[in-house]
Formats: C-alpha cells, structure tokens, sequence
C-alpha cells in the first residue's frame, strides 16, 4: 500500500524522470514553516548566505542546517507525511534525514537560482534518496525547474559556488561542466504550485529557477533525506553541507545521533 498523497504513478515518474509533484505534502504545516523562516531569518545560522551582488536587486538568502536549533523546523519533519511519502518514492525500508534548506527570493529578485545537481556537493552517495522543494507562497515563474531524467547521466555535475561561479572542486574528467538545458533543448519540467505542494527530486537531477520578478515574496522549505543504500564517501574538497568533526569512513552509514532515523517501514 503506497501512501495515500501519492499512487504508484507518483512512484514509476520519480524512478524514470527523478522528479514528480506531489500535491499538499506540507499542506497542513505552511503557518509552521513560514515561522520558521522568519525565525531562520531572524537568527540566520552559520552557513546562511546572501547570494546577489552589490549591483543586483532584491534579497536572495539561503540558509541549512537548522532543524535541531529552530522548533518548527523539527516538528514539520517529525510530524508531516514527508518521511513516508519518502519511503515510497525511494523503495526504502528507512529514511534518514540528511538535512533542511530554506531558500527566500524576494520580490524583484531578478537573480535566477543556478543550474546544478545537489550530490556532488554531500558526502553520501546511494540510488535512494529525495529531496523536497515546498513553496510557501503561490509560485509560477519562481518555481524549480528540473531536467527529466539528468540523474541517471554516466558523469555528474560539476557543483559551482553560486556567488562567485567557481568551481568547488578541481575540475578534472569526474564531472561534467554545468550545461544550458535550455539552450540544448532538455527536456525541463516545472509546476505552478500552491503552498505546501512539494517538488520531490533525486539528488542528482539537474535543478534551478529563475528569479522572483513578482511583487510577492517566494519562500520554500526543502528538506533532504536518505534511504537504505546511502553511505559516507569522501570528496576532492570540502563539501557543502560541511558537517566538521563528523569521524565518518568511506562506507559508512551516517551517524544516527546526527542524521536521526525519521522511518522504519
């Protein structure tokens, strides 16, 4: 019995393309997240970060990492469907939380969210994981934009630094440039959503969105969890999240105490 929010359908599209909608997800817990956000951005923790220039307009501010410090972070992913969700889209018998993110555009925000696949930035690797993208206010042009089926590419992505575009690890054959879907005529796929509605994508598809041009703000909460395959693995360089003083092994599972178990099947 697959979770009543999605059928078998939701769960063939996420194992062919890497990215479906799932309706209302978080439905049931915007005025929580929207608090959180506000807390987050109130108190914005160590890896927050502001990523538009001097020159460009708006506020464009991410932050990760937080659930264990903000309440309402936490109560979302305990108490929302999101885990079971997980398990069915991932074919897992567990799910682990890897971590939180909140992005926040602005209105008049013209800077677009760079092209780029989240894997190569962690240190776990495995087929089964998924991320949530949940808008908390009404999106169209603002919404994500993912490429059908990049994450089963033979090479990933070479993961760049949004602010200054370089490189975060040497750039050697292991990765492939960041490439123009649109230029190149992928195939991309986005939705006009609703607060709560949820973008579940894998790791490695291929991501981004444009800027918030509207006179409405545009908050999302993401939230990035594991199933049974997923296992520590070093990277050329430091990784984003960097989760200092971790003690984890090529191979490991990850750390419970830190990546707590959110669902046992």
């Amino acid at each position: 019995m697959t979770h009543p929010l999605i059928s078998q359908t939701h769960i063939d599209t996420y194992q062919r393309d890497g990215v479906v909608l799932i309706k209302g997800l978080f439905a049931d817990h915007v005025d929580t997240l929207r608090a959180g956000i506000d807390a987050n951005m109130a108190a914005p923790g160590p890896y927050a970060a502001e990523n538009l220039h001097d020159h460009e307009k708006g506020r464009f501010f991410d932050d990760y990492c937080n659930w264990s410090r903000i309440p309402e972070f936490e109560t979302v992913i305990r108490d929302s469907d999101a885990a079971a969700v997980a398990a069915d889209l991932m074919q897992s018998q567990t799910v682990q939380l890897f971590h939180d993110h909140v992005l926040v555009k602005e209105p008049g925000t013209s800077k677009p969210t760079p092209w780029h696949t989240d894997g190569p930035y962690y240190f776990v690797e495995g087929a089964q994981n998924v991320s949530f993208w949940s808008p908390l206010d009404a999106v169209t042009n603002a919404s994500l934009r993912c490429v059908a089926g990049s994450h089963k590419w033979s090479k990933p992505v070479l993961p760049t630094r949004w602010l200054s575009e370089t490189s975060f690890y040497p750039d050697d054959d292991t990765y492939m440039p960041v490439p123009d879907p649109d230029a190149e005529g992928m195939t991309v796929v986005e939705f006009a959503m609703e607060p709560g509605d949820a973008v579940a994508f894998n790791y490695h598809i291929l991501h981004g969105a444009r800027g918030n041009e509207t006179t409405s703000r545009r908050r999302a909460f993401s939230l990035r969890l594991l199933g049974d395959d997923a296992r520590y693995t070093e990277r050329p360089g430091p990784t984003s999240p960097p989760f200092p003083g971790h003690d984890m092994v090529q191979g490991q599972l990850l750390r419970e105490d830190w990546f707590p178990m959110l669902w046992p099947r």
